[in-house]
């Protein structure tokens, strides 16, 4: 069996952003693009899900009307070669809701969910890519077997795009600007 057997042609070869803009919604699903190259992402488990919902939720109550969060939708890092991310949580400018791709001037943070076999990429790979792209805001959620999680933070340094780190929060996150949010971690 040959792995053209098993996945799709479109998964070997480096494909364009008008490409991929052809892509039915199912087609979309579950995958990032990286450097023009279809990177399949396993389901996420559902303590995983319940987390970034639980973010996102407290997230848009504190963001006003000005910001919205939501899980769930690509942001495009750049159009060659096509590096599309989907984080677990963004936090966007609520006036770009209907504009398509978003884009990281429009992100003020993103929070990816550390799970088994995403470490690698969310602690190193996404860090980086968020940062030269401009998100102004990364947030590291690490799930912890018994107790609250763990959220590292880290702020953009926009002479050097690159982040630096913040606080790391467990029990109760507090975090002042550019809204205030407090979010009780150990209700997850």
């Amino acid at each position: 069996m040959t792995a053209e057997m098993v996945a799709p042609a479109w998964m070997h070869e480096q494909i364009t952003a008008e490409e991929y803009e052809s892509w039915s919604g199912e087609q979309c699903a579950g995958i990032e693009i990286v450097d023009g190259m279809v990177v399949v992402s396993p389901s996420a488990s559902k303590r995983h899900n319940r987390l970034a919902r639980f973010l996102a939720n407290a997230l848009d109550a504190a963001a006003g009307p000005d910001w919205n969060a939501d899980t769930d939708f690509d942001v495009r890092l750049q159009d060659v070669p096509l590096t599309n991310r989907r984080p677990d949580v963004i936090v966007y400018r609520a006036d770009t809701i209907d504009i398509m791709p978003t884009r990281p001037e429009h992100v003020l943070l993103v929070a990816e969910v550390v799970s088994p076999g995403s470490e690698t990429t969310d602690r190193i790979v996404k860090v980086e890519q968020y940062a030269r792209a401009g998100i102004g805001f990364y947030w590291r959620v690490e799930q912890a077997a018994t107790g609250a999680p763990l959220v590292y933070t880290y702020l953009l340094d926009p002479a050097t795009r690159t982040y630096r780190e913040g606080d790391v929060f467990a029990g109760v996150l507090k975090i002042t600007a550019p809204f205030a949010v407090e979010i009780d971690l150990s209700q997850i």
